[in-house]
């Protein structure tokens, strides 16, 4: 039957391209995975014919990235929730970190002309309180309504008859009052209990209505024999139930693991799609695109098997390549959307505009190790393989002083260049970073130099090729390293094929170009950065 309903939803949708105009716009399909990169904990909106969605980024800032697209195929940053928290000096890299917390799992709607996104930070105490943001535009900018307590991934739903509720954690519920200042007090309801074998939380909620019917989507952590991560839906009449579960989605993908965790969206032509995010190793967590069809009035995810396809169609053509990493000349004088620093900048140690073209990157404070330096740039990588280069000027670097590119995670692969008295190393170093389990305190920073050269102090060029091919065994999540005198000639150095890690109990990130520029003796010194060049394989 569950075949005979996919045929028959397969030729009315190619009936449709036959009398609407979109459909014969089509260009090639989306090839999976939809973004090969690292935007984990999904929501995605449609207001109109554009599609909204945000993803948690954590400690990195500006923060809550917004991404929009017409196709589900091209997307483009447009704007962030936020610049920077200020909750904790942890957020400034003092006092401790904010390594794999800050922002998280993001819940984004959109409700009588405006914007809404609720977040809650995976922190303890106040810092960890519960954000919700408005806007009118999904650019921005975005304005704080209230703080309250803690719903981890949580979801926000407006119902139809104008009260608001937020779903959270495993099956819990609460009930808002209709200014979002707070909570409604003795409205918690536990809705549904999870199954005896399904371990830890159930995650992700994201609760839609549709038919009449609410929907919860969640994901589903299972350790009996012959099952394994999933995504569930429960089902109701009335938000507060009795609910109903089925398994919407159970499927490897790719060489990797069995992915869950996302949500549902429709088109303005009457099809919906999935977006559920996959683990895929270094490079993160990427997302993957999927029909989802109406059977029995379940949202069932994936092809007719059930499993997520290679390819998907687009929803339409007529939108312009679009990506969420980019290169950049510097000619302007704003940072480009496509760029997040590492913790809050210290904002007067950078600029645009001291050197036009350029980057300037000065050191702002002495600091032992990267893993505590200021005003670290960064940028995904992405797979299937992708390289990245910076041009940058030395000639300002004060003894001590540490710049270069970075393949950046929690082990990290790293082109520094160190000024030594008068003398410039460049140097290919292997890193990692040790952090207390409370407040993410950098317990021990390891760094092994495997290959030195002297420079002569001006300018050099940096690149890192990474290569994230599944079928790529001995090399998978792999980094190299490369040095040039004159942007043309490249030499390599240091570790081939430098194995990057995801590890979720420090970082909890996919590995991250770094653009750095660090005092380890005093401050004053600084880099220029004219340009970072970037390419990506599709092959």
């Amino acid at each position: 039957m569950r075949r005979i309903l996919f045929a028959c939803a397969m030729a009315c949708l190619t009936a449709g391209a036959q009398t609407n105009d979109y459909q014969t716009m089509r260009t090639s399909p989306i090839e999976n995975p939809m973004i090969w990169a690292d935007v984990p904990d999904p929501d995605v909106i449609r207001v109109g014919d554009t599609y909204y969605m945000v993803s948690t980024t954590m400690h990195l800032m500006p923060g809550g990235p917004i991404m929009a697209s017409k196709d589900l195929k091209n997307w483009e940053t447009v704007g962030y929730l936020f610049d920077r928290l200020t909750d904790s000096p942890k957020y400034d890299l003092q006092q401790g970190t904010a390594y794999g917390r800050g922002q998280w799992a993001t819940s984004l709607k959109y409700h009588n002309g405006q914007f809404y996104a609720l977040l809650a930070p995976n922190e303890r105490g106040a810092m960890g309180d519960t954000y919700i943001f408005t806007s009118q535009k999904a650019e921005g900018p975005w304005t704080i309504v209230s703080r309250m307590r803690h719903f981890h991934d949580c979801s926000l739903f407006f119902d139809d008859d104008g009260r608001v509720y937020v779903v959270y954690g495993t099956g819990e519920l609460m009930e808002l009052k209709p200014d979002l200042s707070d909570v409604i007090e003795g409205t918690h309801q536990q809705i549904f209990q999870r199954e005896a074998d399904e371990q830890g939380l159930l995650e992700g909620s994201r609760m839609i209505k549709h038919n009449g019917k609410y929907y919860l989507l969640m994901i589903s952590h299972t350790y009996a024999p012959g099952r394994h991560r999933r995504e569930v839906c429960y089902r109701a009449d009335d938000i507060h139930g009795p609910y109903e579960k089925q398994v919407i989605l159970e499927s490897e993908f790719g060489g990797f693991s069995y992915e869950a965790q996302g949500t549902i969206v429709d088109t303005p032509y009457g099809d919906w799609y999935g977006i559920i995010f996959q683990d895929r190793g270094g490079v993160g967590r990427v997302l993957t695109v999927m029909p989802c069809r109406w059977i029995d009035g379940w949202p069932m995810l994936g092809d007719e098997n059930g499993k997520v396809p290679a390819t998907v169609r687009p929803v339409t053509s007529s939108q312009p390549a679009a990506n969420i990493v980019k290169g950049d000349d510097f000619s302007s004088p704003e940072l480009g959307l496509h760029w997040q620093w590492n913790h809050n900048p210290v904002n007067e140690n950078w600029s645009l505009r001291e050197r036009a073209g350029h980057l300037r990157l000065r050191t702002s404070r002495i600091v032992p190790n990267l893993y505590l330096a200021p005003n670290t740039l960064t940028q995904r990588m992405e797979g299937p393989q992708c390289s990245g280069s910076i041009a940058m000027d030395i000639s300002k670097m004060k003894d001590g002083d540490c710049a270069g590119l970075a393949a950046f995670n929690s082990d990290t692969g790293a082109l520094v260049v160190k000024k030594r008295g008068r003398r410039w190393v460049l140097e290919m170093a292997e890193m990692n970073v040790e952090l207390s389990e409370r407040d993410k305190e950098v317990t021990r920073a390891e760094e092994k130099t495997i290959e030195s050269i002297e420079l002569k102090g001006g300018k050099v060029w940096l690149r890192i090729d990474a290569d994230f091919r599944p079928e790529n065994q001995n090399g998978r999540d792999a980094a190299n390293f490369f040095y040039s005198m004159d942007g043309q000639q490249w030499t390599k150095i240091g570790t081939a094929d430098y194995r990057m890690r995801f590890d979720w109990q420090r970082f909890f990130m996919g590995t991250k170009f770094g653009i750095f520029c660090y005092a380890t003796k005093k401050t004053g010194g600084y880099v220029d950065i004219d340009s970072f060049e970037y390419s990506k394989s599709t092959k």
